[in-house]
C-alpha cells in the first residue's frame, strides 16, 4: 500500500501511526525522506488531526491521503461525515482491525463497517495485489467529477497487512499515466474566485445536499466499472463489483468479504471434485452497493449463506442485511441466513467453510432454516 502511495506521489499525507496500518506510514516516511517523492508529510497528534488536515489539504486542491485501522477510524468519525459532505476525494487505506474493547489488534471488519454509511466509497480486498491494484485505482475513481467522494481501500489487518505474497507492481510512470492528475474545483487558494466551505446548513438547503451526495455514489458504481476496465486494459488484471466462484451452476453459495475467499474458495474446489455444486460471491465493493448485479447473480442458487466478519448488536450482520435486500425483489428468493465469524482474529478453517456447506445442505433438503443468525466457533458451544 505504501508502494502504490508512492506511485500516486500524493502532495500531502497526514497521518497518525496504530497498528497494523503503522508500517504503511512508516515505510512512506521513508520515501519522503529519501525524496522518493514530492509529498508533505505531517505528522499529527491524533487521527482526528489527520482526517481533519487532509481535508484541508484536499480543499486547496492537493491530492490527500492517509492510512489507519480500528480506533485511529473511530477517532475519525466526525471528520469522516465532513471529508464526504465537502465532496472531498480523499483516500484511504484502511487496515482492517477489532474495535475495543476489550484491546484487539487483530482483524475484523467492525471499523469499517461502522462507517459504512459515512458517505466514504468502501472497496475491499482479498489479498495484497488486490490491495495495491484497488489503491492504484483509487484516484482515478474518487476525483471523477462526477463522483468527487472519498474513498477507503480495505484490506484485512495481520492476515494479509503483515503476509508476504508475489505480487506484480507496475512501472511508475505507468501508474502515473493511468492516474492522471487531479482537476480540481472552488480551491480555497485560488483567491481570485473565492469560495465558502463549511457554511452553516439548515433545513433550507441540507437535504439538497444529501441528495447530491446519494447521487454521487449512485455515480460511483459506473465509474468503478470504467476504472477497472481501463485498468484490465492497461495492466491486464480484471476486476468486478464483486467476484463470481464457481457460481454459474451453484446450488450453495457463500458470500464473504475479503482475505476469507481464499479458503473459501480451496473448500469449494475440494467440494466440486465430489461433484458438489458450491460456489462463492466476493463482495468487493461494499458502497455503493451493487444491489442489482448481486440479484441477478443469485437469483438461481438454491440457498446463501452470508459471512459476516463484524457483529451489528441487536441485529442481522451488516452485509447480510444488504443482501437479503438485494434478493427481496425476487419472485422465488433463494433461502439466506447469517453467520458471523472471525471477530477478533478469531482464526477460521477450510474445515470450517465446509460445515457451513453441510449446514446449507441440510437445510435446503429439509426446505427450512433452522437458525438464521449465529456465531462460529464460539467456545462451550
Amino acid at each position: 500500500m505504501a508502494e502504490a502511495m508512492r506511485q500516486i506521489n500524493p502532495e500531502v499525507v497526514a497521518a497518525f501511526p496504530i497498528t497494523p496500518s503503522t508500517q504503511v506510514i512508516e515505510d512512506f516516511a521513508k520515501f519522503v525522506a529519501d525524496a522518493r517523492v514530492d509529498t508533505e508529510l505531517v505528522t499529527v497528534e491524533s487521527e482526528h488531526s489527520a482526517m481533519s488536515a487532509c481535508i484541508g489539504a484536499s480543499l486547496s486542491g492537493a491530492r490527500a491521503m492517509t492510512a489507519t485501522s480500528s480506533q485511529g477510524l473511530a477517532l475519525m468519525w466526525e471528520m469522516l461525515y465532513i471529508a464526504s459532505s465537502m465532496r472531498q476525494p480523499i483516500m484511504m487505506t484502511l487496515v482492517n482491525r477489532a474495535l475495543a474493547g476489550g484491546i484487539n489488534i487483530h482483524c475484523d471488519h467492525g471499523d469499517s463497517m461502522g462507517a459504512r454509511d459515512a458517505g466514504w466509497i468502501q472497496i475491499y480486498s482479498e489479498n495484497n495485489q488486490e490491495a495495491y491494484d484497488n489503491m492504484v485505482m483509487a484516484p482515478a475513481i474518487a476525483e471523477n467529477a462526477g463522483v468527487r467522494l472519498p474513498i477507503m481501500v480495505c484490506q484485512d489487518g495481520f492476515i494479509i497487512s503483515h503476509s508476504i505474497e508475489t505480487m506484480q507492481i507496475e512501472d511508475d510512470e505507468g501508474v502515473r499515466s493511468f492516474i492522471g492528475e487531479r482537476l480540481t474545483e472552488h480551491s480555497l487558494l485560488d483567491t481570485d474566485n473565492p469560495a465558502s466551505w463549511g457554511a452553516l446548513d439548515l433545513a433550507d438547503y441540507y437535504i439538497e445536499h444529501k441528495r447530491a451526495q446519494i447521487d454521487a455514489m449512485a455515480n460511483a458504481k459506473t465509474v468503478i466499472q470504467e476504472v477497472s476496465e481501463r485498468f484490465n486494459e492497461q495492466f491486464g488484471r480484471k476486476y468486478e463489483l464483486f467476484e463470481s466462484y464457481r457460481l454459474e451452476d451453484a446450488e450453495r453459495v457463500i458470500v464473504a468479504i475479503s482475505s476469507v475467499s481464499g479458503e473459501i474458495k480451496q473448500t469449494i474446489d475440494t467440494l466440486r471434485e465430489k461433484g458438489e455444486k458450491v460456489g462463492l460471491l466476493k463482495i468487493r465493493v461494499f458502497r455503493p452497493f451493487p444491489y442489482d448485479e448481486i440479484r441477478e447473480a443469485l437469483k438461481n442458487a438454491g440457498i446463501v449463506a452470508v459471512l459476516d466478519r463484524s457483529a451489528s448488536f441487536g441485529a442481522y450482520g451488516p452485509l447480510f442485511g444488504e443482501i437479503r435486500t438485494a434478493l427481496a425483489d425476487l419472485e422465488n428468493p433463494p433461502m439466506t441466513y447469517n453467520r458471523t465469524f472471525g471477530l477478533g482474529g478469531r482464526e477460521t478453517f477450510p474445515s470450517d467453510i465446509a460445515d457451513i456447506f453441510a449446514e446449507s445442505e441440510r437445510y435446503l433438503q429439509g426446505g427450512k432454516i433452522e437458525k438464521v443468525s449465529d456465531i462460529l466457533n464460539v467456545r462451550g458451544d
